[in-house]
């Protein structure tokens, strides 16, 4: 991701931000060695459908987002060998991970809860909206943990 964003410091930060809570929180859940490496996969591309979509859509929305993201993703993963049914989890991951109302498991659950972590903090969201947003989204003993250390 480092080199596929080049010179924009925001994203990548961003992007390695996400990979270490759903590391974190995927360990805390104590899930196996092949869910593990599928969230670390989709939270460190879970964005990568941006530049694509400020280029074509003037616009980074999540629903863009969702809808560039994943053929990148698969092309690069494709590349790196990676096993098709892990490719395809990982893509339908990227391309729903803005569509809280899709979350259809653990691995999605924790990709979720990663992502708003840092959304939380980079977007400045305030203090009163916290109670409501760790009620409805934080579900994983490790992202409640998480968001209380950090949010209260």
């Amino acid at each position: 991701m480092i080199e596929y964003y080049g010179n924009d410091i925001l994203r990548i930060n961003h992007a390695l931000k996400v990979y270490g809570f759903a590391s974190t929180i995927a360990r805390n859940e104590e899930l196996d060695d092949t869910a593990i490496q599928l969230i670390d996969m989709a939270a460190v591309l879970h964005d990568i459908g941006i530049p694509v979509s400020e280029e074509k859509y003037k616009s980074s929305a999540g629903k863009y987002q969702e809808i560039e993201g994943p053929p990148i993703a698969r092309e690069m993963l494709l590349k790196l060998g990676v096993k098709e049914k892990i490719i395809d989890r990982v893509c339908f991951l990227i391309g729903n991970h803005h569509s809280y109302s899709k979350i259809d498991g653990v691995d999605f659950q924790i990709l979720v809860e990663a992502d708003l972590l840092v959304n939380i903090f980079e977007d400045e969201i305030t203090k009163q909206t916290l109670p409501g947003i760790r009620e409805k989204y934080f579900k994983t003993a490790g992202g409640r943990m998480i968001f209380d250390t950090m949010y209260s």
